[in-house]
């Protein structure tokens, strides 16, 4: 299955429509993250039939040159921001390995991690400033379309936005839920750190015949 044929019918309804015009609308005078083509690169480097995680996050990064369509990640060469030093901090931990220096998650997108974000744009300086424009009806769409593939997938819900997604994760096939608090510096001591995700999505990827993931 294809992105194109899991999403069709999302694609197709006048909401989702009447959203991209006011996203692009938007950019005409504010600045709108992330760039323009960039708004669903996370489908764009995670085709649907290789998803093996999904890694759920709130809205874009609002501060210039950070956001770049996927979850937490951040352009090579960018200063890590808090959530992501935090996501680092406990990778480390958790797997006993040096911290990463790029904040460019690609690679784990090229191995099956949609990286996603319950809200797909933002303005500029304004967190959560898109959160009731209709990208949340989007993405319940695409969990519950992720329902119709076949392969072990591990949900990765951070934070009580992502969290609510939950529900619509029902499928005969194997899946992993895992949640935690935001790794924001404001709930990350409220129990991310410690919970040890990276190490636990790969013992059930193994137990599940599939190839872990290099974190």
């Amino acid at each position: 299955m294809t992105w194109e044929s899991l999403l069709q019918e999302e694609f197709a309804k006048p909401q989702f429509r009447r959203l991209l015009e006011r996203v692009a609308q938007s950019r005409r005078d504010r600045e709108i993250y992330p760039p323009a083509g960039q708004e669903f690169r996370a489908l764009e480097l995670c085709p649907a039939e290789a998803v093996r995680v999904v890694i759920l996050g709130q809205d874009p990064y609002h501060e210039p040159g950070q956001a770049m369509g996927l979850s937490f990640s951040v352009p090579e060469g960018t200063a890590l921001p808090p959530s992501l030093r935090n996501i680092y901090t406990e990778l480390a931990s958790d797997l006993n390995m040096a911290a990463p220096k790029s904040g460019d998650l690609s690679p784990w997108a090229r191995q099956g991690v949609l990286l996603l974000n319950t809200v797909l744009t933002v303005e500029r300086g304004k967190a959560n400033s898109h959160s009731l424009w209709g990208w949340q009806d989007f993405t319940d769409g695409l969990i519950a379309a992720l329902n119709r593939l076949p392969q072990p997938i591990a949900f990765v819900l951070w934070g009580a936005q992502a969290q609510k997604k939950a529900a619509l994760i029902r499928t005969a096939a194997p899946r992993l839920i895992l949640k935690a608090p935001h790794p924001s510096p404001l709930s990350s001591y409220r129990g991310f750190f410690g919970s040890r995700p990276f190490s636990r999505i790969n013992a059930f990827l193994k137990e599940q015949g599939e190839r872990p993931i290099s974190w």
